[in-house]
């Protein structure tokens, strides 16, 4: 079997990277890497927050870089709410609610989420309608119980339905630690999640939903004469952040989603009760100051870019391109760029047609022995099946390689 395959390795020259292939052809260049080789630096310890659990993940990889608890059950709180915005996003692709439905804020909604009562509330009118966009901006921004339960209610039918749709997105999105039984969080029985899981979570609603993610980010929204503030904090310390949600109740204490993008690194983190608002927060900015200082984010792949070709037999050309259909991106600890390990898997003998685009294997980086990253393998350019000449003798070829 006879392949190119790109690899990302220092490189001596003044471009700093080159890929590395067996056997040796002419080398394509990498799409983005650092000016210079950065040099390993040692870890110190995460700071540790002021809570009962806490995580911080790497985005692209979906890797843990630090953490306490984080697979113990907790309360989630109000962060229940991305879960209730994620499934509102997965059933309007799904085509059935739409943004400009008008939902009511019913005698329910209003009796256990409005602002009678001791949670936080966005103040749609009760008994009357508002754009279901609307209601939606109000739960993120405001963390209003009221819209939630709204939403709930338009889209299931009952929020009790609701609680069941929100529990089946949870499992297609690997939350193996978390329950629902109901879309605003207030504290019940059998209520529960995990800081894995709901970190787990912010990384499917970034992923899948960028547009409904993109609420989390708005400081202020207003409902009637009510203008009400995001209570995440950390909108207003730093830029790189742009979400996700606050939390509290009595048994929940303070909690905080949050997410910051600085280049290509995005990062995750949860703290779980926490002790106070501003607690909450400082532990959160500290522990996405320690991810993007000490682990980095690298771009290997561009997608639609050659990394890898192979042979094919019995098609009108000889050989097919592969690449990758997205940019593939990889986390690791800041300077060990050097020592990622690629391996590309492919079947040994792969035969005419091949359809631009059709997955051919898969790309693995590993850094240690652990694998960071993996991708599909694509074709990028079509294979046609020879004429019948062409599949006799490739045959023969073939039967004679084989002995």
């Amino acid at each position: 079997m006879k392949f190119r395959f790109a690899i990302a390795a220092l490189a001596t020259v003044s471009v700093g990277l080159a890929f590395a292939q067996t056997p040796a052809q002419p080398l394509p260049q990498p799409g983005a890497a650092p000016a210079a080789p950065a040099a390993a630096v040692a870890i110190p310890p995460a700071p540790k927050p002021a809570g009962t659990a806490w995580v911080l993940m790497d985005y692209t990889t979906g890797q843990v870089l630090a953490g306490e608890n984080y697979n113990e059950r907790v309360e989630p709180a109000s962060i229940t709410k991305v879960m209730t915005s994620y499934t509102l996003a997965a059933e309007q692709k799904n085509g059935k609610i739409k943004p400009d439905d008008q939902v009511m804020l019913s005698e329910r909604a209003w009796r256990e989420g409005g602002a009678g009562t001791d949670g936080s509330y966005s103040g749609f009118a009760v008994n009357q309608t508002a754009r279901l966009l609307d209601m939606e901006k109000g739960m993120a921004v405001q963390s209003g119980n009221d819209a939630a339960i709204a939403l709930a209610e338009h889209a299931a039918g009952s929020e009790e339905a609701f609680a069941s749709l929100m529990n089946n997105y949870a499992a297609k999105i690997g939350m193996k630690g978390s329950h629902f039984v109901n879309a605003h969080g207030l504290s019940a029985p059998e209520h529960y999640s995990t800081a894995y899981d709901l970190a787990l979570l912010g990384q499917a609603l970034i992923r899948d939903y960028p547009e409904t993610y993109a609420f989390n980010k708005i400081k202020e929204f207003t409902v009637g004469t009510i203008t009400q503030p995001n209570r995440n904090l950390l909108l207003w310390r730093d830029p790189a952040v742009d979400g996700i949600k606050t939390g509290h109740h009595s048994g929940a204490g303070y909690c905080l989603m949050s997410s910051a993008k600085r280049g290509d690194q995005r990062l995750v983190a949860v703290v779980m009760g926490s002790t106070s608002e501003k607690q909450r927060a400082d532990d959160s900015m500290a522990l996405l100051n320690w991810g993007f200082r000490f682990f980095e984010t690298h771009r290997l792949y561009e997608a639609g870019k050659q990394i890898a070709q192979q042979k094919v037999w019995k098609g009108t050309t000889k050989e097919v391109q592969l690449g990758v259909a997205t940019p593939m991106l990889v986390g690791v600890p800041r300077g060990r760029y050097a020592d990622l390990k690629p391996t590309m898997d492919v079947p040994k003998v792969l035969e005419a047609p091949i359809a631009k685009g059709q997955a051919i294997g898969t790309v693995k980086v590993t850094l240690d022995g652990k694998l960071v990253a993996q991708a599909p393998l694509v074709a990028l350019n079509a294979v046609e099946q020879g004429g019948f000449f062409r599949r006799l003798w490739d045959s023969l070829w073939m039967w004679w390689e084989s002995k």
